[in-house]
């Protein structure tokens, strides 16, 4: 199938260029007074061939559109998510009612007005109710459409509902870090300057803050809660891109861009409505960063909120998993550390933080 649009695709194309070779010649010939009352037949087939080209165009575009349906994505899995799928099928209905009626008339009129010998076009310079109507219609259609995208992106990137869980994600060639908060529910400062082998983050450990914080090889979020994910980049631009949540934000070096939605389905609700048990979403780079970019592939694990309560309380902290890093917190500090990093008042017996607290500090 593809072949065989390659092949009407160039088809068409070498149409294009020997009507525009045609269309010269015509001129030319006006140009010089050597146009001649005696049309050849090709006149009338061209004239033919316009409606021949509407119908079978718009043919194909409606066969293609519903052919292709099946690829389309399935229902939002987020709340925001329903409202850029209106704005975009309220976009295509609008752009498409529009192009249809242009690209009709404009066709058709190629044939209804074909030349004809003793006809004589009639001169119409301008219109002032007509420029008006097609200048003011359009400029108050385009405002609307305006401002409702605008309005679902302040949403969007507006401050976030202090219930929100807090993540951090950070894109670098070519995967995806991410950083949970710990149970004081606030995410410790980074500096790009500390960055080294284990510290690729670059957490800064004269913060309280970052004493609990922890990273994890999945994003797991809870559903029905609002989540801000904080976003930044190490090297190069990325993109954050979640198509189930219909979510894409960049990720860029030196700045912090932010996200906040809330999901509408677990994994398991669905795993149950597209009828696979192996989906899982998933988060992608959208901006070409690299050879590797391909790879940048994370899962994203949408779960009831007390799985996900459970799932992160029993996380180990950051620097639990990397006591020598105590080394760098300032000694005021470092009784401190020693507590958030394990938990102590929060972790459960039986954790990991818990079974850890003999073997680090």
């Amino acid at each position: 199938m593809e072949k065989l649009l390659i092949a009407i695709s160039f088809g068409l194309f070498l149409i294009i260029i020997y009507l525009v070779f045609r269309t010269t010649t015509l001129i030319s010939l006006i140009s010089k007074g050597e146009i001649k009352e005696n049309i050849d037949s090709s006149n009338q087939l061209n004239a033919v061939m316009m409606i021949v080209f509407l119908v079978g165009g718009m043919g194909l575009i409606f066969w293609y559109s519903n052919r292709a349906s099946e690829h389309f994505l399935p229902e939002s899995a987020s709340v925001h998510g329903d409202w850029i799928d209106q704005l975009f099928w309220i976009t295509m209905y609008i752009t498409g009612f529009v192009f249809v009626i242009t690209q009709g008339l404009l066709f058709y009129f190629s044939y209804r007005y074909r030349y004809r010998p003793g006809r004589k076009a009639f001169f119409y310079p301008y219109n002032n109710k007509l420029e008006i109507t097609w200048t003011i219609v359009p400029t108050i259609t385009f405002i609307v459409m305006f401002i409702a995208g605008l309005s679902s992106w302040n949403k969007i990137t507006s401050k976030a509902p202090d219930n929100a869980v807090v993540i951090e994600i950070v894109g670098q060639q070519f995967n995806w870090n991410v950083r949970y908060p710990g149970e004081d529910g606030t995410l410790g400062e980074h500096d790009y300057k500390l960055i080294d082998a284990v510290n690729n983050l670059g957490l800064d450990f004269t913060d309280r803050a970052s004493f609990d914080d922890f990273t994890a090889l999945q994003l797991h979020i809870p559903k029905g809660k609002p989540v801000l994910l904080k976003i930044r980049a190490k090297d190069v631009i990325h993109s954050v891109y979640i198509p189930h949540f219909r979510l894409k934000m960049d990720a860029v070096p030196g700045m912090m861009t932010r996200f906040h939605f809330v999901a509408k389905y677990s994994t398991q609700e669905m795993r149950q409505k597209l009828g696979n048990p192996d989906f899982n979403f998933e988060m992608a780079c959208a901006e070409v960063c690299g050879r590797g970019h391909f790879a940048m592939r994370f899962i994203v694990v949408v779960e009831e909120e007390e799985d996900f309560n459970e799932w992160y309380k029993n996380q180990e902290s950051w620097l639990s998993k990397n006591p020598e890093y105590l080394s760098v917190v300032p000694d005021e500090l470092k009784e401190l550390a020693k507590k958030k990093a394990k938990g102590d008042e929060e972790s459960t017996p039986g954790s990991t933080a818990s079974l850890l607290e003999n073997i680090y500090f």
